[in-house]
């Protein structure tokens, strides 16, 4: 019975996003839903994107293992992230009025850098829309009691995202994910309720936790965790900003002042609400304590599942299996669309720069299915944890693309040999380190930002400035440049 009501959810969820792919007539309204979307839809966005899977099954197994020590990544990087993003970020490239964040590469930089740090970009989204059809892989075979295997629920959940992201591209994520950040909030609150009565009520899990020493997070008096506790934080809240995700919401909004706020509001709502997987996996050490330390032993990941299924009566398993689905679906929906949106635009579109609307809008959705395929395979061989994947991938991004991206628009003597430095001495340290010493003192992404940021330093002061500087009129220029290209 769960199982065919799930199945309803998803045939439903498919419907709305294919109605919303109606208003889909240019490759604008694909990407950018032509910037029409309002505040509530765009922090809808903004937060359901971010409360993905690790959210709900990986950062609560996490929490179990390590307290919210482990948790300095996501939701604390990832919450910081979009403040600053909002904050800082979103107004200036906002009023550049750009398809992607490649794109703003290219008009302040060169083609070479559009191209190495959009290539940066792409693969940093394997891990973490592979976290998101791996949950997908996890909740069909906890639903159908292993007669759905992960494998083949892998499968199933990305053949669904992919049909109705494929059509709709952002319209279709705007929308599904609204109705979906409903079902996620009534239906997590819910159940919390009655995972909170189960255990003894609120004050008893808080306190139980508390003794535990599960709140304790800030880093000891010590060099080394000091730079592990930064590292772990750095990543997440720097290394996410230079995502095509993040800006593409941004960029969707129907002005400057929504694409700050939603922005900055929704990291906030996800940083608090991101609370409540924690409280209720916490609840289960308390409800079940022989079943948590089983599956402690086996995988963290399907503790909260079970306590679903086990202890709740029949209607909040369809409320919470129904958030889930909502959870991982918008996030693998948005996240599945950015690097298929970076590939056409920023790679395949500057080798052809005759190229017309339509057949960037069809070259697109042909990378969306054609990304779909990597990211399942992916997801199929790799062992790694959901909250392992999503902390892994911005890696990269961080090593090669936050300094060109904040010096680009902050620094006035950023230029190319900035930049094409920038980019040589951040990836070559961080990969140089993550091959010799992964298991080494200091976080290997961590020392290709500073090699980064010194590249820049040495290019803009020894190269010649650029001719061009984004600015809030420098808008029209890019994009007559981009529809002539």
């Amino acid at each position: 019975m769960m199982l065919w009501l799930v199945v309803a959810y998803l045939v439903v969820s498919i419907g709305i996003g294919l109605i919303a792919a109606a208003r889909v007539h240019n490759a604008r309204d694909y990407i950018v839903a032509g910037r029409n979307l309002p505040m509530y839809i765009v922090l809808a966005m903004v937060f359901a994107t971010w409360f993905g899977a690790e959210t709900v099954l990986g950062i609560s197994a996490t929490f179990l293992d390590e307290g919210f020590r482990g948790l300095i990544s996501d939701p604390l990087g990832a919450s910081l992230c979009l403040v600053l993003f909002g904050l800082i970020f979103a107004r200036p490239l906002y009023r550049m009025n750009l398809l992607t964040l490649g794109d703003f590469f290219r008009v302040r930089y060169n083609r070479q850098t559009e191209l190495i740090l959009s290539i940066c970009i792409i693969v940093s989204y394997l891990g973490w829309v592979g976290a998101q059809i791996t949950a997908l892989g996890l909740i069909f075979d906890i639903l159908s009691q292993g007669a759905i295997t992960p494998a083949q629920g892998i499968l199933i959940g990305t053949a669904v995202i992919v049909l109705y992201t494929l059509f709709g591209g952002m319209w279709s994520v705007a929308i599904t994910t609204f109705v979906q950040m409903i079902v996620i909030v009534a239906g997590l609150l819910y159940v919390t309720w009655l995972a909170s009565d189960m255990a003894g009520g609120f004050t008893t899990v808080i306190s139980s936790a508390a003794a535990e020493g599960k709140f304790e997070w800030l880093p000891k008096l010590d060099a080394l965790d000091i730079l592990a506790w930064t590292a772990a934080l750095v990543t997440m809240a720097l290394g996410s900003i230079p995502q095509q995700d993040v800006f593409q919401r941004v960029n969707s909004s129907k002005n400057e002042n929504i694409a700050v706020w939603s922005t900055a509001l929704g990291g906030m709502a996800y940083f608090f609400f991101a609370a409540v997987p924690l409280f209720l996996a916490y609840s289960a050490t308390l409800v079940d304590p022989a079943m948590v330390e089983r599956l402690m032993a086996e995988d963290t990941q399907r503790i909260l599942p079970t306590l679903i299924v086990d202890y709740m009566p029949f209607t909040a398993q369809v409320v919470f299996f129904g958030a889930l689905l909502s959870v991982i679906m918008s996030t693998a929906s948005g996240t599945l669309l950015a690097p298929s949106v970076t590939f056409s635009e920023n790679v395949v579109r500057g080798f052809f720069p005759g190229m017309t609307d339509r057949q960037l809008l069809w070259t697109t959705r042909v990378t969306v299915a054609g990304f779909a395929v990597i990211v399942t395979a992916y997801a199929l061989s790799t062992d790694a944890t959901i909250h392992h994947m999503v902390e892994s991938a911005y890696r990269v991004t961080l090593a090669g693309a936050f300094v060109p991206l904040a010096a680009g628009l902050f620094w006035k003597r950023a230029n190319n040999l900035g930049a094409g430095l920038a980019i040589a001495f951040g990836l070559a340290t961080w990969l140089l380190l993550e091959f010799t010493m992964p298991e080494g003192d200091i976080e290997p992404q961590l020392l290709g930002l500073f090699a980064a940021a010194l590249g820049m330093l040495i290019g803009g002061y020894v190269g010649p400035r650029n001719h061009h500087r984004p600015h809030a009129g420098h808008h029209r220029a890019a994009a007559a440049t981009h529809h002539a290209r």
